[in-house]
């Protein structure tokens, strides 16, 4: 484990290591039905499923703070020395995510992977501003209705949109192109009385807000929480499918995006 990982653990309170029994794989599936409380059919991850990945060489891992799991992920072998990470859960506000990602980099360089891969829904600010600003990975695809319905608290009743998030954790690689100042930069999707607005304009970048919180917003105002989630679709999506690079994330909750 490497000093910065080792750093973060410690300061997360917790103790991080690879899983290998039923019983802590159990443990995570409790931990995953404390955090989504998806229906039984649509768990993020079964126990079998961990139990396989595990055996295979896969990546398993629980930050336990004493005997609790606290924190988890999992994730696999994917093509292009990349490790797909599946599913990552913690208990919210003590820095055992960041934590869970630096340990998954140090498990990545040691077997000679160059990047991680995971999916997020592009409408919530908090897991964009972790992704793009605290780790430095950066979206590279939007995907459409990638789960398809999803029967969980946090996700139901809205359409399974995600940005694939990319990595690049190999030794010596940088987090990519430092992102323009955006003083100034058009404001390409905003937000007024907390509805999507989309503006005609464009330059060489540009700023595709998001909701304040979409989570609330599903619950309070359902019919809004469907305007922002067409209206990024439709701004963000088009801009990434015509070639458009997302290079960072505004204070203010905007994704900064270079125009192809």
């Amino acid at each position: 484990m490497s000093s910065q990982s080792a750093k973060a653990a410690a300061k997360a309170g917790v103790e991080i290591r690879e899983l290998r029994e039923i019983g802590e794989f159990q443990q995570v599936y409790r931990l995953f039905d404390q955090i989504w409380h998806p229906d039984p059919r649509n768990a993020p991850v079964t126990v079998e499923l961990m139990i396989g990945f595990a055996h295979t060489g896969n990546y398993v891992t629980g930050a336990f703070d004493g005997d609790t799991l606290v924190g988890a992920s999992v994730g696999f072998l994917a093509a292009g020395r990349t490790l797909h990470s599946h599913v990552t859960g913690a208990v919210i506000g003590h820095g055992i995510g960041y934590a869970l990602k630096l340990h998954q980099r140090d498990w990545c360089r040691e077997r000679g992977l160059e990047r991680i891969t995971w999916t997020f829904d592009p409408l919530v600010r908090r897991n964009a501003r972790f992704n793009l600003v605290k780790l430095g990975a950066l979206p590279e695809a939007y995907l459409e209705e990638f789960y398809g319905p999803m029967a969980d608290a946090i996700n139901e009743g809205d359409a399974s949109d995600r940005l694939l998030a990319v990595w690049r954790v190999a030794p010596g690689e940088g987090a990519g192109a430092s992102p323009p100042e955006t003083e100034g930069l058009p404001v390409l999707l905003g937000s007024e009385d907390e509805r999507p607005v989309v503006r005609g304009v464009l330059g060489e970048a540009v700023l595709v807000g998001t909701p304040r919180d979409i989570e609330e917003l599903r619950r309070t105002d359902p019919a809004a929480a469907k305007e922002w989630r067409m209206a990024v679709r439709t701004v963000l999506g088009t801009l990434i499918g015509a070639g458009g690079q997302v290079v960072g994330f505004t204070d203010r909750g905007e994704y900064i995006v270079m125009v192809n």
